[in-house]
Parts: structure tokens; C-alpha cells; sequence
């Protein structure tokens, strides 16, 4: 990946994070990273297609990072509560597929696959990690409704309640 194709992401990450797919306009990447929207578009024909990309990045870098906990020795729910903690840490305002997944119904098919696989697999890893479905469910929405609660408030603290008795 050159570092214009990873700019692009990164800057569209961001965006996504902060304010949803309609966030975020090639115009608005553009400036971010420094180039003209046309470079953008040669890389990514179309807002779709962009977003889809940044969205399959983000789900194999997320369950990378809680799959590599868990081979670590980590407990499968303390692993995925990391991941969703660390988002708050660096800044970000919400998961990129939590985001995206406000508005399925508004997405092009190929972003709504992304989104559902992201949600897929986090569930498929704790049910991996030994829970059952329905447990696996249940944590999985904690998680997005914890670090929607603390990205609209401002405070990862009620990420931290709102999560403290999953296990």
C-alpha cells in the first residue's frame, strides 16, 4: 500500500469514526491528506468503494488485535474490551463498523457486507473464545453501546462502567 493509498484511509478512517459515512466527501479527504480529490478518485473510483476498503482494513486490524490477545493468554471478553477501549484511547469517537452500522440501510451493498462481517466475526472470536451465542451477542452489543455512550458524552469513563461486569 503506497503512503497516499494509507493517508487516504487513515483520513477517511477518521472521518467515518467521527461523523458516519456521510461524514466524509473526497473534497474533505483530499484536504486532510494534502492532494487533489482526483488523486483520491484514481485510487478509489468511488465513495463506496473507499469506504468499503477502510472498512475491511479496519476489521482485519481489530480482530487481529483481539485474536492476538487471546493467543496471548488473554480471556476472550477482556480481549475484544481492549480493543474497543483502545479506539477511546487514541482518540477516535466510535468503531469505524459500529458507525457505519447506524446506517446500514442507507449503505451501498458492498459497505453493508463490511459492516456485517466485522459484527460476524467479533461474535465468531467469542464464541470461540468459549462463549455461546447468544453471550457472544450480548457482549458484542455492550461493547458498541459503551463506546457509543462514552464518544457521545465525551468520557471513556462510561465506557469503563458500562463494561466493568462482562467478565
Amino acid at each position: 500500500m503506497s503512503d497516499t493509498v494509507k493517508a487516504i484511509m487513515d483520513a477517511t478512517e477518521r472521518r467515518i469514526r467521527e461523523a458516519g459515512y456521510s461524514g466524509f466527501s473526497f473534497r474533505e479527504i483530499a484536504a486532510d491528506v494534502g492532494v487533489k480529490s482526483a488523486s483520491i478518485h484514481y485510487h478509489f473510483p468511488t465513495k463506496s468503494i473507499l469506504a468499503a476498503a477502510v472498512a475491511r482494513r479496519y476489521n482485519a486490524r481489530i480482530v487481529e488485535a483481539a485474536d492476538t490477545a487471546v493467543a496471548a493468554g488473554q480471556d476472550v471478553v477482556q480481549a475484544w474490551k481492549a480493543v474497543f477501549r483502545s479506539a477511546l484511547d487514541d482518540g477516535a469517537k466510535m468503531c469505524l463498523c459500529g458507525s457505519l452500522g447506524a446506517t446500514v440501510g442507507d449503505l451501498t451493498p458492498e459497505v453493508a457486507q463490511e459492516v456485517r462481517r466485522f459484527f460476524d466475526a467479533g461474535i465468531a472470536s467469542l464464541v470461540a473464545g468459549g462463549l455461546a451465542e447468544e453471550r457472544a451477542e450480548q457482549v458484542f452489543a455492550t461493547l458498541e453501546g459503551a463506546i457509543l455512550m462514552a464518544s457521545a458524552q465525551g468520557d471513556p469513563a462510561i465506557f469503563d462502567r458500562a463494561t466493568a461486569n462482562l467478565g
